[in-house]
């Protein structure tokens, strides 16, 4: 068998249409049409040699915005507390 369903932990996100979305590897090689697709029950993408580059097609096709990370706080950085002479802060 030349293509395979790949399973994800994390559910592909679905198309405009409300189908789910499905990863499909061709296993031929690139040159033979091999590659990685996300289809659904009415559109698919290009086959891609990596499968980011054909969910990042995927989610243009269908206007799925992905939400940017925020970075990590740094974890060598320590917070000092600041402390007030007299009880009182000015």
């Amino acid at each position: 068998m030349t293509q395979r369903q790949i399973t994800h932990v994390e559910a592909l996100p679905t198309c405009k249409q409300g189908h789910a979305a499905r990863h499909i590897f061709d296993a031929r090689r690139a040159g033979a049409g091999g590659g990685h697709l996300i289809e659904c029950a009415c559109s698919q993408t290009r086959k891609h040699a990596d499968f980011t580059d054909a969910l990042a097609e995927w989610k243009r096709a269908h206007r799925i915005r992905t939400p940017r990370q925020r970075p990590e706080p740094a974890s060598n950085l320590v917070q000092l507390g600041l402390r007030f002479k007299g009880g009182h802060a000015r």
